[in-house]
């Protein structure tokens, strides 16, 4: 008796590959009268299949994996809808997994080989291990905004480096000599460029930095240091601070002390998160384009499936977004 496989029910349902695909692994796009078709030409064939016989016959799953650490984050989540436009240009669905950065589970559903052709892993903590994990079994994959220096690994990223320079670098041409640098843990590497450009920056101008903290990310750590630095006496005339929402818990703190957002201090942050435009004052801040990172990702993943041997890790470039958090400043301390 014939083996049944899934282009048995491709010529049963009359549908495509990839729509017969996308209901074995209950994708929500799938048009209801599509999916009606497809489980009933399942049931009429009997067709039974289990993880390895959901690949479809060309020798793949038409499912790419996208594991991040969480969704509330408008850089990563333009970087999710760039990878899921692409991918759905090139017949292909994504899968989320949002995963747990304490926990390392080399089980990951992601990492069965037979269920995604390959898997695009955004900003990873556990990155040593995974990549370690997906070469082992064989997986594609590409990393955004890694955080290993000298991966050999398939990358794209943004040049934190020169956003980190070109910040520092507005501060100092509107005339700024006392500034300070709030960013967060040295783990991430973006971090460190940062921090990087940053010193370069005020190293050309010959100017020391007046105060640098590092703490977590998040608005609340940025509003108790700014109420450290008060405490302290250390105020700068302008802060980069290293992602939009440390900048924002700086302007909460510093206003509700009285300090005048740009007139007292200047603040500039990077990302250009989907609030920056909103705030009072709207925030000067380093854009990065998560668009292109996600198109850039999608297709060197692609590419890597497809069998290319001329792939190579890329550097995307950073924008200066100048608003109204940045001005000269008031007057010499």
């Amino acid at each position: 008796m014939k083996k049944l496989s899934i282009l048995d029910v491709v010529a049963k349902s009359g549908v495509s590959l990839a729509t017969v695909s996308k209901v074995l692994n209950n994708a929500p796009t799938v048009r209801e009268s599509n999916r009606q078709k497809v489980l009933q030409a399942i049931k009429e064939l009997d067709y039974r299949p289990n993880s390895a016989a959901r690949s479809l016959a060309r020798g793949s799953t038409g499912v790419i994996g996208l594991m991040l650490v969480t969704l509330q984050d408008t850089v990563f989540d333009g970087i999710v809808q760039s990878v899921n436009e692409y991918l759905e240009d090139q017949g292909y669905f994504l899968a989320l997994s949002v995963y747990n950065p304490e926990k390392y589970d080399s089980e990951h559903i992601l990492f069965q080989e037979d269920r995604v052709d390959g898997i695009i892993v955004l900003s990873p903590l556990n990155e040593k291990h995974y990549v370690s994990e997906l070469r082992k079994k064989g997986i594609p994959f590409v990393i955004i905004d890694n955080h290993i220096e000298q991966t050999k690994a398939l990358t794209v990223n943004v040049d934190n480096f020169k956003g980190g320079y070109e910040a520092t670098k507005h501060l100092l041409e509107l005339g700024h000599t006392l500034i300070g640098h709030l960013t967060g843990p040295e783990h991430f590497l973006s971090v460190r460029q940062r921090k990087q450009g940053f010193e370069r920056a005020l190293k050309e101008a010959g100017v020391q930095p007046l105060i640098l903290t590092h703490t977590r990310f998040g608005i609340r750590n940025g509003f108790e240091v700014a109420r450290q630095w008060i405490s302290s006496g250390q105020i700068p005339t302008a802060v980069f601070a290293g992602d939009d929402g440390l900048a924002f818990g700086l302007m909460e703190a510093l206003k509700s002390e009285g300090y005048r957002i740009p007139e007292d201090i200047s603040i500039i942050g990077y990302d250009d998160q989907g609030f920056a435009n909103e705030i009072h004052p709207r925030l000067t801040t380093i854009r990065q384009p998560m668009e292109e990172m996600g198109k850039q990702a999608a297709r060197q993943l692609l590419n890597l499936i497809r069998g290319s041997k001329h792939n190579s890790s890329i550097l995307l470039q950073p924008d200066l977004i100048v608003r109204e958090s940045t001005t000269r400043p008031n007057v010499p301390r």
